[in-house]
């Protein structure tokens, strides 16, 4: 092999591990809304309203905070969340704190999550149920995954974005309670000590 070729492979190498590089920060900076940032404003029909009313951060934001879920009709980790949905939904009720879901989901390729679905789903369900048919909230936000949880505080800024725990699907297997324990540390005023986790579910099923 010639000098000229060994430099050119070798220029050929590096430009392959700037690319990769490059690629592994984009997606790393494309994750979306992130602790310490605030939640950007939606507006979106409301499922699990007789009237099919709308609903928006402001709404379900109060004095304390407010917990923002994305999920969906069909996921498995969200059916396997169901009743520790329903507690932390509850808990926060009574922490005087606002909790809304928000399914992104392509209704169109997914008929499962199209909005007669959810208006069924919805029945069962003891908070808003909002439909992001766009996509442009999850999009915004960065939602990866359903089910996946942000904490936001009473000024609307992220506290804690991620899982609920360690096992979504069973939950007695589960060892940690990283949802909890930040609304815990947002009643004390104090930074939780985990702030971030990567959620365990399905991806969101975006649009093509």
């Amino acid at each position: 092999m010639t000098k000229t070729s060994q430099i050119s492979n070798l220029d050929s190498a590096r430009f392959e591990r700037e690319v990769q590089a490059t690629n592994r920060a984009q997606v790393f900076m494309s994750r979306g809304l992130e602790p310490g940032d605030t939640g950007l404003p939606f507006d979106l029909p409301n499922a699990n309203s007789e009237e099919s009313e709308n609903y928006s951060l402001s709404d379900a934001i109060t004095d304390i905070g407010c917990v923002v879920m994305f999920t969906c009709n069909h996921c498995p980790y969200v059916i396997g969340n169901e009743s520790r949905i329903e507690s932390i939904a509850s808990r926060a009720r009574e922490e005087g704190m606002g909790f809304v879901g928000i399914n992104s989901n392509d209704p169109d390729n997914y008929p499962t999550d199209n909005w007669e679905h959810m208006q069924k789903r919805a029945s069962s369900m003891s908070y808003p149920y909002l439909h992001d048919s766009t996509q442009e909230v999850a999009n915004s936000w960065g939602a990866e995954r359903t089910p996946e949880f942000y904490l936001l505080d009473n000024n609307g800024v992220i506290t804690y974005r991620g899982r609920l725990d360690d096992s979504p699907k069973d939950p007695s297997l589960s060892t940690t309670s990283e949802l909890s324990d930040a609304i815990d540390a947002l009643l004390a005023d104090e930074t939780p000590d985990i702030e971030r986790t990567d959620s365990i579910g399905c991806s969101v099923k975006w649009k093509v």
